[in-house]
């Protein structure tokens, strides 16, 4: 004869217990204790040295203290298991937020008195591409972005501002290669209290992710057209060049949509800037 392996739970199936239903055990709820028959109204859910907790309330006033176990009390004639309900419970840990840049927010700061400092951005598109992303962090440490139309006017602007080590200049430049006319110009301006970097791309179009726009890649213009018309004409937009980029800086949510190339030169620029004097309260 064949023996039966048995596990270790003889009990017959239709004699086991279910698994009672948890219900919160809210203010107001009336319930039964199983093993002592007292009835009332939970009055509090608490955590306690012993557990967790449930004070119930019986119609003479009266106060009992039970402990959270399961399947502990009837309702309305059927076991449950009583769980501490959400709003007892502490709030879960709340992330701290973050500014686009990745900085941790400041909550309730207010922009501060601007520091002597500056940076200077050459082309329009990159000036509200770094105001977007790196906006609040720069009205915190009181830096001001100005624009610049064009980097042949670089060395008037040197000049006039006069950059010391309490009012350091920092200027972001498009394309910079080495050995180009605009190289040439960052290098002669260029000094302890003055930092000129650049972004390799051809346009600060592409210091944006084309994952960002739903795209693969940016395309490939031929030489002799247009840049940004090029890129239009190759993703099917119109060619309106400031519609493209309102499209474009609208993809942008945060530094991760943008790429290395740029988020690095800013970064620079903006330590750069700050290392100086301190800015106003």
């Amino acid at each position: 004869m064949r023996s039966r392996q048995y596990g270790p739970d003889l009990t017959p199936p239709w004699k086991r217990s279910r698994p009672a239903p948890e219900v919160p055990a809210e203010p107001g709820l009336v319930v039964e204790e199983v093993t002592t028959g007292f009835c009332g109204a939970v009055v509090r859910c608490e955590k306690t040295a012993q557990g967790l907790t449930v004070t119930l309330e019986d119609r003479f006033g009266r106060h009992r203290v039970f402990p959270l176990e399961p399947r502990g009390f009837l309702l309305e004639g059927k076991a449950v298991t009583l769980v501490r309900p959400a709003s007892a419970r502490p709030p879960a840990p709340v992330a701290p937020r973050r500014t686009a840049s990745g900085s941790i927010a400041v909550p309730g700061s207010r922009p501060r008195v601007a520091r002597a400092g500056r940076i200077y951005v050459e082309g329009r598109h990159d000036a509200e591409l770094v105001e977007k992303v790196w906006g609040d962090d720069l009205r915190i440490e009181g830096v001001v972005v100005e624009y610049l139309e064009g980097v042949d006017d670089l060395p008037a602007v040197v000049e006039a501002f006069g950059p010391t080590p309490e009012a350091r200049l920092g200027v972001l430049v498009d394309h910079l290669v080495p050995g180009s006319k605009e190289w040439r110009i960052a290098e002669r301006v260029s000094g302890e209290d003055v930092l000129v970097v650049g972004h390799p791309y051809v346009d600060v179009w592409q210091a944006v992710k084309p994952s960002a726009l739903g795209i693969d890649a940016w395309p490939r213009v031929p030489r002799g057209q247009d840049w940004k018309t090029g890129v239009c004409r190759a993703l099917g937009w119109p060619e309106n060049t400031g519609a493209a980029w309102k499209r474009i800086l609208g993809s942008v949510r945060s530094y991760t949509d943008l790429e290395p190339g740029l988020l690095g030169p800013v970064e620079r620029l903006i330590d750069h800037v700050t290392v100086g004097g301190p800015a106003g309260p």
